[in-house]
């Protein structure tokens, strides 16, 4: 019988990545490309490597994938930046939103 070679060729990414793979944590082991409901992924033809995003535009940010994976900081979720939740702090003139880098701490401070 013949071996049939076939080939996935990604779409190309938007400005924003929907879902961000650490290849030193991910082992590859495609638990993301099963529970994925709109099927973004495909598994990778090399073993050990994270999974291919087939279609990143697909995506629902609905994160099976992300509860799926057994290890973590694999796989994250990257959510577009009006989707983010922004605040600020009274008294201060910076702002903050849900997912950022070294969020500040929690206010403690009881409300007056």
């Amino acid at each position: 019988m013949e071996e049939k070679i076939i080939y996935a060729r990604p779409n190309p990414t938007s400005a924003t990545r929907p879902v961000v793979f650490d290849p030193e944590i991910c082992t590859g082991c495609n638990k993301c490309v099963n529970v994925c409901q709109t099927d973004v992924f495909i598994p990778n033809p090399e073993k050990g490597n994270p999974p291919i995003i087939l279609h990143p535009d697909e995506c629902w940010y609905c994160g099976p994938c992300v509860d799926a994976c057994t290890k973590d900081g694999a796989i994250t979720l990257n959510y577009p930046l009006m989707w983010r939740v922004p605040w600020k702090r009274k008294g201060s003139d910076k702002h903050y939103w849900y997912g950022m880098k070294n969020p500040p701490p929690p206010n403690t401070k009881p409300m007056p």
